[in-house]
């Protein structure tokens, strides 16, 4: 599984529009509300994380570190 931050920007802008569709019927669209709602706390640990990965990486470059320590790679590729 290869998974980046611009997959979940897709992803989210896929359930929103899913949310647009004005062929849903009511209870179409309280599914995609509810399934929206899960993407969207599952969106958020994801950025929290990465967040704190940014943070922790910026006090290391900034205090120095131990050669040991591995931080997440988001899915972030150099270019």
């Amino acid at each position: 599984m290869k998974n980046t931050l611009t997959d979940l920007n897709n992803y989210l802008f896929e359930a929103i529009e899913r949310l647009n569709d004005d062929s849903l019927d009511e209870e179409q669209l309280d599914r995609e509300i509810k399934r929206s709602e899960a993407v969207q706390k599952v969106a958020k640990t994801i950025i929290d994380n990465g967040t704190l990965a940014l943070q922790a990486k910026k006090h290391m470059d900034e205090y120095g570190t131990g050669d040991n320590i591995e931080l997440p790679l988001l899915g972030i590729t150099k270019k």
